[in-house]
């Protein structure tokens, strides 16, 4: 598949050890003993690498209407991207109307909202497909990442899982080393699978993109939950292998603390490092400011959105059943402000621009 061309091996056999960045082969020609001058090295033979993609190719210009070439403009460019979690179409709205520049569809705020589980591998491919497709048409331009779990199944799963959301019109996704019945990262019991079976996971989804034709400029977020099973030392090493397959950038899970996080993105410099922020869960509550201190491109805050909704939502039933009125829980908000957020007027505008009249009045 085109995908391949872009490694210097065909070879999809996965890495087993550890490796070290730059990995020293015999030379192919003989050396020239009168010069003692040494032939060039080749870089080692299974790292990923597409031209097109080189991140020097997103410095300049105006940012893209594309929202993929406007996260690749993003993470090339200084700045931190600062992504809230939201979970349904509200939440999106009101993220949209704050400023946010980057959403991000969390996969367990998705289960949540579309199937009211917790976040156990309950929620299929179509469900978040069908949740990215409904954020990502809102505002086209702004960038989507993606949950996008184990991906799925094996490697033709996970392959279809990007094709669909690249069509759905996210940005990127992530793929994470966890076995198939995954849970939230930042609850206890996790298993992983070995280092083979997660880079057969980012090698499907580069692949996958690089066959989309005219070609696809997709974030693929590599993902590893083995900081809490294997201990960092693993975690890093995955995420390292990860990068050399292809991921464009690194999402370690559940850092405990300021000192491993700068020492993750040390580690895996030059890559763009990703880190999750939930309140109450296994990473300190850093702010964005923090974070990008630390060397953190990408901060997520996966439940910024739905948990504010069950403690707004709860605090309005309970007082719905307290005082048989919503009238306090309103807080003065009618139906036509309710759905101004929810984008009332680029309707309306939109009607009348097509010579419409069903929206005169509203």
């Amino acid at each position: 598949m085109p995908g391949l061309d872009f490694y210097s091996s065909s070879e999809s056999t996965a890495v087993v050890e550890p490796v070290t960045p730059i990995e020293e082969v015999a030379d192919p020609l003989p050396a020239v003993t009168e010069t003692k001058e040494e032939v060039p090295r080749p870089l080692r033979s299974d790292v990923y690498y597409n031209a097109r993609l080189d991140p020097k190719n997103y410095l300049e210009g105006p940012l893209s209407d594309v929202a993929s070439t406007r996260l690749r403009q993003m993470l090339a460019r200084p700045g931190i991207v600062i992504a809230p979690g939201i979970c349904d179409g509200i939440s999106a709205r009101c993220a949209l109307e704050a400023g946010f520049e980057c959403l991000y569809q969390s996969g367990a705020a998705t289960t949540a909202s579309r199937l009211g589980m917790p976040d156990l591998a309950v929620a299929t491919m179509n469900d978040f497909v069908q949740a990215g497709q409904m954020v990502s048409s809102l505002n086209p331009s702004v960038p989507v990442i993606a949950d996008a779990d184990t991906g799925f199944g094996g490697p033709i799963n996970v392959a279809r899982t990007v094709t669909q959301y690249i069509r759905a019109g996210l940005a990127g996704l992530h793929i994470e080393d966890q076995v198939q019945t995954k849970r939230c990262g930042h609850l206890m019991g996790k298993q992983v699978v070995s280092r083979e079976e997660f880079l057969t996971r980012i090698r499907a989804a580069v692949i996958a993109r690089d066959a989309i034709p005219g070609g696809s400029d997709f974030v693929i977020i590599g993902r590893t939950d083995s900081a809490q099973v294997l201990g960092m030392e693993e975690a890093v090493t995955r995420l390292k292998l990860a990068a050399d397959a292809g991921a464009d950038v690194c999402f370690i899970e559940g850092v405990k603390t300021a000192e491993l996080l700068k020492s993750t993105v040390e580690a895996l410099h030059p890559k763009p490092v990703l880190v999750n922020v939930i309140s109450g869960g296994l990473t300190p509550s850093f702010t964005c400011k923090e974070a990008e201190d630390m060397g953190a491109k990408i901060i997520i805050f996966s439940l910024v959105s739905c948990v504010a909704a069950v403690h707004g939502i709860r605090a309005a039933m309970r007082s719905l059943k307290k005082t048989g009125t919503d009238f306090s829980s309103a807080q003065g908000m009618d139906p036509k402000a309710f759905f101004e957020v929810m984008g009332l007027q680029d309707v309306v505008d939109l009607d009348a621009a097509a010579g419409g009249k069903a929206f005169e009045v509203v």
